[in-house]
């Protein structure tokens, strides 16, 4: 056992198996339909770059989503050729360091440089789009990004939109940013697109910007405790995954990754299984 145990931890398996100190959400465990695609989809605020020991390390954020090995990663708070990051562009360099492909939307110019938010991929982007919301004291946009996902059968593949948020601070700001952002994805919604929602939405179940959402979007986690702020000592959960009711999804498990340095934020992971045709509505 302490063979395998190692040989995983060189790997990179062992925190997804075993946890590493992870707060497991339990969910209903489903088996493989065997039509579609499982993907580990990810959100993370990187609070631009710097840790909660005040370093700016790339590196160590890099690690923390390589491990969890997922296929889509919401990234908020990235600072582009900003002064206080030294002029490091920050997208360029987490899609480098995890070996991912990018895009970037900005929210506004920023100490020299640009201050925005990113989506991680492992497919190819085929289209991306920086949708503009409704701004506060600062300018807000969702990263709306289109892929083409593989599927099990020879050839088939699925659209997917998967779409980075970063909802502003106060209610009233949150709620029009979510109803805008219903309205700007409407026409996908109308045609049954599968649709990722993920992000840090300054927003806890039950308030009035996630009532907005539940009339459109459901949280596959729903009802398990997964306070993600402050990372240190969490008392809120302010950062969701969330997918339209009726789109062909299928929940596996998701989880908060205990990393209480690296950002301000702990991460959330996700799985699901988006099904082929054959499986819509099983």
């Amino acid at each position: 056992a302490l063979v395998f145990s190692i040989l995983f931890q060189l790997l990179g398996l062992g925190a997804w198996l075993h946890g590493d100190n992870e707060d497991t959400l339990p969910g209903k465990q489903v088996a493989p339909a065997g039509t579609g695609k499982v993907l580990r989809l990810m959100t993370y605020n990187i609070h631009h770059g710097e840790g909660t020991d005040g370093e700016f390390d790339l590196e160590r954020l890099a690690e923390v989503i390589n491990v969890r090995r997922p296929d889509l990663v919401a990234v908020q708070e990235v600072d582009v050729k900003t002064r206080r990051s030294e002029g490091v562009d920050q997208a360029a360099e987490l899609a480098r360091l995890t070996g991912m492909h990018y895009a970037f939307g900005k929210f506004m110019d920023y100490d020299g440089g640009e201050y925005g938010q990113m989506v991680l991929s492992k497919y190819p982007i085929v289209r991306s789009r920086n949708l503009p919301l409704p701004p506060g004291p600062e300018p807000r946009a969702a990263m709306a990004v289109e892929l083409e996902i593989p599927l099990a059968g020879a050839g088939a593949s699925e659209r997917l939109l998967f779409v980075g948020n970063h909802f502003y601070a106060t209610e009233e700001e949150r709620s029009a940013q979510a109803e805008r952002l219903v309205k700007l994805l409407a026409e996908e919604l109308a045609a049954g697109v599968p649709i990722i929602l993920a992000g840090d939405l300054n927003s806890t179940p039950g308030s009035k910007p996630m009532a907005i959402r539940g009339k459109h979007f459901v949280d596959p986690a729903v009802g398990r405790t997964r306070t993600t702020w402050p990372s240190d000592r969490p008392r809120v959960a302010i950062d969701h995954i969330l997918h339209p009711p009726a789109a062909r999804f299928r929940f596996v498990k998701s989880k908060v990754v205990v990393e209480k340095v690296a950002s301000d934020h702990r991460p959330v992971v996700t799985v699901l299984e988006l099904l082929g045709d054959a499986g819509a509505g099983s």
